[in-house]
C-alpha cells in the first residue's frame, strides 16, 4: 500500500471516530430529504395522477442524489470550524501527506451517503417503493463517488473562504440550487422551457439523477447508467484534483 494510500485511510479513520461517537448528527441531517419526500410526494402524485408506488419509483433516486447534494456540499464549513479553532493547523504538522488529508476527509463522505439513502430507501418500502437489489446497490457506488468529488469541492472552497463563513455559505447556495432545480430531481422539465432543458443537459447531476432512476429500476445496462457514471466520475476527478492543490498550497 502506498504512502497516500496509508495517509489516507488513517485521515479517514480520524474523521469517522466523532461521527461514531455522536451518531446524532448523522440522525439529523435525515430530517430535510424526509421533508422533502411527505411534501413534494403528495404534489408530484396530484400533478401526474399517478400512484404513489410509482411516483415514489420517480422521486426516490432524486432524493438520494439530493442527500449527496446538501450532505457533501456543506462539509467545507467543517473545516473552516478546524480552521478557526486550530486543529487544521495541528493536522497539517503531522506525518502525512497534504494530499491525504483531502482525499481522507473526502472518503469518510461515503459513509453517510451509504447509510442516509438506506434509510431513505427502507421508508419508502412500505409505501410501495422498490429497488432492484443489484440496481441499489450499483447506485450507493454512484453516489458515493459522485459525494467523493463534491465533498472535494466543498473542501477546497472551505480552503478557499478561510474564516469567512458568510461567504462559504454564500457561494455554496448560490451553486446548490441551480445545480438541484435544474436536474429535475425535484420536478419534471419535459414541459419546461427549452433552456432548461439545455442546461440540464449539461448539468452532471442531471446525469446522476437519471442513472439512479434507471439503476434502482434494475436496467443496468441502460446509456443513462453510462452517461451518469461518466458525470460522477468527471466531478470526483476534478473535485479531487482542485482540492489537491488547494489543500498543497495552504
Amino acid at each position: 500500500m502506498s504512502s497516500i494510500a496509508t495517509h489516507s485511510y488513517h485521515v479517514l479513520v480520524r474523521e469517522l471516530r466523532p461521527m461514531v461517537r455522536d451518531p446524532f448528527s448523522l440522525i439529523f441531517s435525515l430530517v430535510q430529504p424526509l421533508v422533502f419526500l411527505g411534501l413534494f410526494t403528495p404534489l408530484l402524485i396530484g400533478q401526474s395522477g399517478g400512484s404513489t408506488a410509482e411516483t415514489l419509483q420517480w422521486f426516490v433516486p432524486g432524493v438520494l442524489v439530493m442527500i449527496v447534494l446538501f450532505g457533501t456540499g456543506a462539509v467545507g464549513s467543517n473545516l473552516q470550524y478546524d480552521l478557526m479553532t486550530g486543529a487544521h493547523e495541528r493536522t497539517l504538522v503531522a506525518p502525512v501527506s497534504r494530499s491525504s488529508l483531502l482525499v481522507g476527509r473526502a472518503l469518510k463522505e461515503v459513509v453517510p451517503i451509504t447509510v442516509q439513502s438506506l434509510v431513505i430507501v427502507a421508508v419508502a418500502f412500505p409505501f410501495g417503493f422498490r429497488a432492484d437489489p443489484v440496481g441499489l446497490a450499483a447506485g450507493l457506488v454512484l453516489l458515493a463517488v459522485f459525494g467523493i468529488g463534491l465533498g472535494a469541492l466543498s473542501y477546497s472552497l472551505g480552503l478557499a473562504t478561510k474564516e469567512h463563513e458568510w461567504l462559504f455559505w454564500g457561494v455554496q447556495q448560490l451553486l446548490i440550487f441551480p445545480l438541484l432545480i435544474l436536474s429535475g430531481m425535484l420536478l419534471p422539465l419535459e414541459d419546461g422551457p427549452a433552456w432548461m432543458r439545455v442546461v440540464a443537459a449539461v448539468n452532471p447531476v442531471s446525469h446522476v439523477v437519471t442513472a439512479e432512476r434507471v439503476l434502482l429500476a434494475g436496467d443496468l445496462a441502460a446509456l443513462e447508467v453510462l452517461w451518469g457514471a461518466l458525470a460522477a466520475v468527471a466531478v470526483a476527478g476534478v473535485g479531487l484534483v482542485v482540492g489537491v492543490r488547494t489543500m498543497r498550497r495552504d
